[in-house]
């Protein structure tokens, strides 16, 4: 007689995070935080603004990955902090792109010559 275990194991939904990523984005949940505690904001009333529910405002203020980022852009927007959301990924503080596009550029520059004159 054969016993058959059935054994499932939870499946992974997302990808596990590089450690940089995944504390930058606990860091973003700490200061959300604190930016709300500082203006005096109740949870409720926060996330009544933002249109979630307190647990997923208790998601975004631990910087959890699952939480979308337009969450995290709305809530960005409430503590008044849009500015520095635009500044995010920036062109113009992109170090190492704009050193690639520098890279590119033709080393030297030739004029076009000037059209023949037919002869007639």
């Amino acid at each position: 007689m054969s016993i058959v275990m059935d054994i499932k194991f939870p499946m992974r939904t997302t990808p596990p995070l590089p450690l940089p990523v995944k504390r930058a984005l606990v860091k973003l949940g700490n200061d959300l935080r604190a930016a709300r505690l500082r203006r005096r904001i109740p949870t409720t009333l926060m996330a009544q603004r933002a249109f979630i529910t307190r647990t997923t405002l208790g998601k975004v203020e631990k910087g959890d990955s699952g939480v979308s980022l337009g969450i995290y852009a709305t809530v960005l927007f409430i503590l008044g902090m849009t500015a520095r959301l635009e500044e995010l990924a920036d062109a113009r503080a992109d170090a190492v792109g704009l050193q690639l596009d520098e890279e590119r550029l033709p080393k030297r520059i030739r004029r076009s010559r000037a059209p023949k004159e037919e002869a007639r």
